[in-house]
């Protein structure tokens, strides 16, 4: 935070007046550290790292995670170090000095990278579902998505939100608008 004062003179009473405005300091980003957050292998808790090596060398660096879980299973498998002190040195625990080790052996060095979580993509409306949908409203306009996610969930067996429906239908007429004329000619959905 940085103060900044400012001297004005009031020249109905005469008297000088300070203002003191506070703003905010811009922090400066390191480079790596923003390159490290954009892949996805910024380590979130550099600072539990204590092993000599990162301390003391500059070409370690804690804050790729990367980096820290390779140099983590090469101490125990090259040199002998017990999973426990490697694990403790590196800031993670044993399971997950394991895990680490069973990722790097099966995928190789790609394989430390860290991956999203979750589900990739809409798990619960696969295209039969959304097909199914599509259909039930060209047959019934007057259909309502608290209707449509009943059929859902009797015929699929499926509990979809109405907003998840309704997205669902929105994207498939996206696609069908921007797809050449002569794939579709139905109509509007919503």
């Amino acid at each position: 935070m940085v103060i900044v004062i400012a001297n004005f003179l009031d020249m109905q009473s005469r008297m000088g007046v300070n203002i003191i405005t506070m703003k905010k300091q811009r922090r400066t980003v390191d480079p790596k550290v923003q390159t490290l957050r954009e892949q996805g292998v910024l380590n979130h808790h550099p600072e539990r790292v204590n092993d000599p090596l990162f301390l003391e060398k500059e070409f370690f660096d804690a804050r790729d995670v990367v980096q820290v879980k390779y140099e983590m299973v090469r101490r125990v498998e090259t040199e002998g170090e017990s999973v426990t002190a490697a694990s403790a040195a590196f800031g993670f625990s044993r399971p997950s000095f394991y895990q680490t080790q069973s990722t790097l052996r099966q995928d190789g060095l790609p394989g430390l990278i860290p991956k999203k979580r979750g589900p990739r993509s809409g798990h619960k409306l696969r295209e039969e579902v959304v097909d199914f949908m599509e259909s039930a409203r060209a047959a019934d306009r007057s259909l309502s998505v608290s209707d449509l996610a009943s059929q859902v969930a009797k015929r699929f067996g499926v509990e979809v939100h109405r907003r998840t429906i309704e997205r669902a239908l929105r994207k498939r007429e996206k696609k069908r608008l921007l797809a050449p004329e002569s794939s579709s000619t139905k109509g509007p959905l919503l």
